[in-house]
């Protein structure tokens, strides 16, 4: 009898890798993505708010300036005061806190140390309250990465943990815990990273706000005091040269 050779068994098809998502990722680092999903999302709440606050408009307004700038040159103070009181801005704010002490008893200089003084003692209360905004981005990116390199240790320990009692028998549980451990680290830096340039971005741009304010106050003060003491001035052009 002829028996009939079986036919060899097909082979097994190799299966196809199963593509992973960017949530899935997310997913595999554990519980310890949660804080640091918290803290990005901090971050962009805070940086919505802070370029809201931060804008020229809420700073130096360009008409309130001008109208300044222009009752100052005609040494008119008061009126000055009151446009000023009128706006909410940092600089209107700061010149009807400094501006009524301008001495008109010292022709000479108008009390300039004192408004000085007042416009430094107004910048020191107000950019406390700034600043404390802006040091949260500080707080991020130093919390992110203790976060998640926490949450390393953690599936580092868990991955010697699985290679010791399985003996590494086990891969898929120790990819697990590898892969927490990677995600945390790699959470932990993306939160943190851009934390660190929106705190310095924020910071200088806080600043150069601040010291615009700060010469536009000045600027006004020296009109006036120019304005004061035009005449005497032009007392002291020697004989013989003109004026021009």
């Amino acid at each position: 009898m002829l028996f009939a050779q079986e036919a060899a068994p097909a082979a097994t098809e190799e299966a196809a890798p199963v593509e992973t998502s960017l949530m899935d990722k997310i997913v595999d680092g554990g519980i310890f993505m949660v804080p640091i999903g918290i803290l990005s999302v901090w971050m962009i709440t805070l940086t919505v708010f802070m370029i809201l606050q931060l804008s020229r408009k809420k700073f130096l307004p360009p008409t309130l300036k001008d109208e300044v700038l222009a009752f100052m040159a005609d040494v008119r103070v008061r009126s000055s005061i009151d446009v000023a009181a009128q706006s909410p801005s940092y600089f209107g704010r700061m010149v009807a806190s400094a501006y009524p002490l301008v001495d008109a008893t010292d022709p000479e200089s108008l009390g300039r140390r004192q408004v000085e003084d007042a416009i430094a003692d107004y910048s020191v209360r107000e950019n406390s309250r700034y600043m404390s905004w802006i040091g949260y981005f500080s707080v991020i990116a130093q919390g992110a990465p203790m976060l998640g390199l926490f949450g390393t240790v953690a599936g580092m320990v868990l991955a010697f943990d699985t290679m010791g009692l399985s003996g590494g028998s086990d891969p898929g549980a120790l990819a697990a815990n590898i892969s927490l451990a990677l995600m945390t680290t790699a959470g932990g830096l993306v939160v943190a990273i851009p934390s660190i340039f929106l705190f310095y971005a924020f910071k200088n741009r806080f600043n150069s706000l601040v010291g615009e304010c700060q010469a536009v106050a000045i600027e006004g003060l020296e009109a006036a005091i120019a304005t004061v003491n035009v005449d005497q001035a032009l007392a002291k052009v020697p004989e013989g040269i003109s004026e021009g």
